[in-house]
């Protein structure tokens, strides 16, 4: 059985199974991207619901593996070498468990830079202003009274998609076949649209190629399952 112990998060959060590897997430455009690769690759995992709303992410045991206190974070207690390792930042995660699995990651070197072009697109671009536009439309933001900021990050959002439609004219997915690209990207156009109510504001009706691929992704079985895991407490 692996050890564990050297990771102090598993005091805070224990693992009932330690062969399994550990998810330390909630179920957000970043935390599922997770989940999701972990169902679409069928490796075997063990979710724990971390709490942002309480700040479960400055526990001195949650910043013992991820000193940026972000979810998700993950520990794999079968390493490249045999012994646990911790893992974190999603972007990261995506391509270290695309690399143990062989799974959806181009084998082709061109095509997979083109991947992780694509993948740091969303960690560097959609992810923060997507991020900073839910804000401004679902919490605190909404009551600002200078409307600045907000038209800011809807105008380059509204960018942003534009970039993500033409790449997707005339293909499925993001880059050929369906790829941590797409899993990277796709809780974030999905909360655009569902947890912000961004829909009209952005005009996502004029991004038929958007619409068609987040339709084929939030069909996906594991991408069904992997949108509401970690399963937030009752």
């Amino acid at each position: 059985m692996p050890d564990l112990s050297s990771y102090p998060i598993t005091e805070r959060w224990p693992a009932s199974d330690p062969d399994l590897l550990q998810l330390y997430a909630a179920p957000t455009p970043n935390g599922v991207k997770v989940s999701i690769m972990l169902e679409e690759t069928g490796l075997p995992y063990e979710p724990h619901f971390i709490d942002i709303s309480t700040n479960e992410t400055k526990d001195p045991a949650f910043l013992s593996l991820n000193p940026n206190g972000r979810i998700p974070a993950i520990i794999d207690p079968s390493g490249p070498i045999g012994e646990p390792l911790g893992v974190w930042e999603s972007g990261a995660i995506l391509v270290y468990l695309a690399e143990k699995t062989g799974l959806l990651m181009p084998t082709g070197p061109a095509k997979r830079y083109e991947v992780l072009s694509w993948v740091f697109f969303q960690m560097s671009a959609i992810g923060p202003m997507f991020g900073q536009l839910g804000f401004f439309l679902r919490w605190g933001g909404k009551d600002y009274e200078d409307k600045r900021p907000q038209q800011r990050f809807a105008d380059e959002s509204k960018r942003l998609l534009g970039i993500l439609d033409r790449q997707l004219d005339g293909r499925e997915w993001i880059v050929d076949d369906y790829s941590i690209a797409d899993i990277a990207t796709l809780g974030w156009v999905n909360a655009l649209v569902g947890t912000y109510d961004a829909g009209d504001l952005l005009r996502m009706a004029e991004h038929r190629n958007i619409r068609g691929w987040l339709d084929r992704g939030l069909a996906r079985p594991a991408v069904q399952r992997g949108l509401v895991i970690p399963a937030r407490p009752a």
